[in-house]
């Protein structure tokens, strides 16, 4: 445990600010009246807490608040407007130990930034390669004669090119093709790799991209990582897989007025239940 607890913006001087800053030509005062407007007013944290809610229940939102009230490391950008740092101000936090420098906030959109690059570089790799085919193909090294010491390198490749055959010249010329994978595995590779032993780290949607087989494998992850390797978790997710983690407290946002339930008694979770037993006789 390293952050026991997050208050977020008083209601009554959140409504101060607002009538304050009206006289500006601004329209909107994101993030300020987003959590209010389900009376969600502090988390008390658990080794693994968890923000369910639909889409534009304002899970994120909170996640972006806690992210940068403690300056934790962040990758992609995200809908920062100009009330960001007085909305900041107003927010309160405890901890039961110093959060570790190396904590993190991982969002989907970091994922699917690596799974991007990852292409890329591929794509990158399969240009060059055809550039080496031409290489091996190109008459000038059927009729090369070597003139200075500056056509040393030249000479090299047209050895090589007369004593191999096409696919083994590429080969010995260009790395192999950075392995790519789906984007379940590639997702969580980069989970793996970014999530280390003794940490906070803030979980946007990590569901995302992955089947149902990789969501059961991250629940597991995650779980191991906070009863063994000291590290702590803040996830947004509306995924029942995710939702069942052992121990985990969840606050629902979808209600009127925030509140802490089972993961069993979710709105999302009991649609599934419900449908599933309709459907019982077609499982036996």
């Amino acid at each position: 445990m390293y952050l026991s607890r997050f208050r977020f913006a008083d209601v009554l001087k959140e409504e101060l600010f607002i009538n304050y800053t009206r006289r500006t030509c601004y329209e909107t005062f994101y993030p300020f009246g987003v959590l209010s407007a389900h009376h969600l007013k502090q988390i008390d944290l658990e080794p693994i807490t968890i923000l369910y809610g639909h889409n534009g229940s304002g899970k994120s939102t909170a996640l972006n608040i806690i992210c940068e009230k403690l300056g934790l490391q962040r990758d992609t950008l995200y809908n920062r407007t100009n009330f960001y740092e007085d909305y900041l101000k107003l927010c309160e936090y405890e901890t039961e130990q110093a959060i570790p420098r190396q904590s993190r906030m991982i969002t989907s959109d970091d994922v699917f930034d690596f799974m991007l690059n990852l292409r890329c570089i591929n794509n990158g790799i399969d240009v060059k390669r055809e550039e080496l085919f031409e290489d091996y193909l190109d008459n000038k090294y059927s009729h090369f004669r070597m003139r200075s010491l500056d056509d040393y390198e030249a000479l090299k490749k047209v050895k090589q090119a007369r004593s191999t055959t096409q696919s083994a010249y590429v080969r010995q010329n260009l790395m192999g093709n950075v392995r790519e994978h789906s984007n379940g595995e590639s997702a969580f590779i980069y989970f793996n790799d970014k999530i280390k032993e003794n940490a906070l780290y803030l979980l946007d949607e990590p569901e995302n991209s992955l089947s149902t087989d990789k969501q059961l494998e991250l629940k597991e992850f995650i779980q191991n990582s906070a009863r063994f390797f000291g590290c702590q978790f803040i996830i947004a997710t509306h995924s029942p897989f995710i939702l069942s983690l052992k121990g985990a407290r969840i606050y629902d946002l979808d209600e009127e007025t925030v509140d802490i339930k089972k993961w069993t008694e979710l709105g999302s979770v009991r649609a599934y239940y419900e449908l599933f037993a309709e459907h019982k006789e077609e499982f036996e």
